[in-house]
């Protein structure tokens, strides 16, 4: 199944969000055409075989999109240290997670 992570801005609304896609779509562009057309800007974009997260979790159910996290404004970049090393790490209101598992700062 795949598992597709976004985190999204609207400018319109100055808000960011995260959303997930379980199955929804059979490739990553798929997803993120459809969140360019609701008029975002994709920010942030992965699989699970590149993001590793922290404690946004996953979606259970299949062929949805969830919204795993939102707030007004642009993202907070950060740091986070998992294991002893560090990462930059995306945060969206209380979630966290870092969007490239394969690039240590």
């Amino acid at each position: 199944m795949n598992y597709y992570r976004i985190t999204a801005y609207d400018n319109e609304h100055d808000l960011t969000c995260i959303l997930d896609s379980k199955g929804a779509y059979e490739k990553l562009w798929q997803f993120s055409s459809y969140v360019l057309s609701c008029g975002f800007e994709i920010l942030e974009v992965g699989g699970t075989d590149k993001y590793m997260d922290v404690n946004v979790g996953t979606v259970r159910e299949s062929d949805k999109i969830a919204l795993r996290a939102y707030a007004k404004g642009k993202p907070l970049y950060t740091t986070a240290n998992i294991n002893g090393a560090n990462y930059k790490a995306v945060v969206v209101g209380e979630k966290t997670y870092v969007p490239d598992k394969h690039i240590r700062v």
